[in-house]
């Protein structure tokens, strides 16, 4: 699977950059996908992460109260964000400090489920952002990808051939 990670041209900011993972063969990011998954179902919600992730790109940064941290392995920087902590609609991300977020994929947890790997559909999309913040990190430490001098850009090779 061919992807590539990009900015998303729509959040132009600049207390934080915002990302997500655009997929060759879908032609389109993952977030868009889980937009237009969850758009009629969860319209309100997705109103309002909307407006969550354009707060934390034009005032606020992606501080922690945003998120739901620690969704991933440690260190890997996979959280979930939340329009409302009371809601059940996740939106998968990755997260580099209050500068930088890669804006993944996610859907509906149900309070019967009480961990994510119970659901197969939001398993999927975590572990898949698992794998991407992996390979991410390796070509960190290479020197293939860095970031902005003010952490809000990732520079480098952003395209993946998985």
């Amino acid at each position: 699977m061919k992807y590539k990670i990009v900015q998303l041209s729509q959040f132009n900011g600049n207390k934080a950059g915002i990302y997500s993972v655009y997929l060759s063969d879908e032609q389109k990011t993952l977030f868009e996908c889980f937009l237009r998954e969850n758009i009629i179902t969860f319209k309100s919600e997705i109103i309002d992460i909307n407006k969550r992730i354009n707060a934390i790109n034009k005032k606020t940064g992606a501080r922690d109260i945003f998120f739901k941290l620690d969704e991933g392995i440690p260190g890997d920087g996979v959280c979930a964000l939340y329009d409302d902590p009371a809601h059940n609609l996740r939106l998968y991300c990755i997260r580099y400090g209050n500068s930088l977020v890669i804006l993944g994929g996610g859907g509906y947890k149900p309070k019967t489920i009480r961990k994510l790997q119970d659901d197969p559909k939001l398993k999927e999309e975590n572990y898949f952002l698992r794998e991407i913040s992996s390979l991410i990190t390796e070509r960190i430490k290479s020197g293939e990808i860095r970031f902005s001098e003010d952490g809000t850009e990732l520079i480098g090779n952003l395209e993946f051939d998985e």
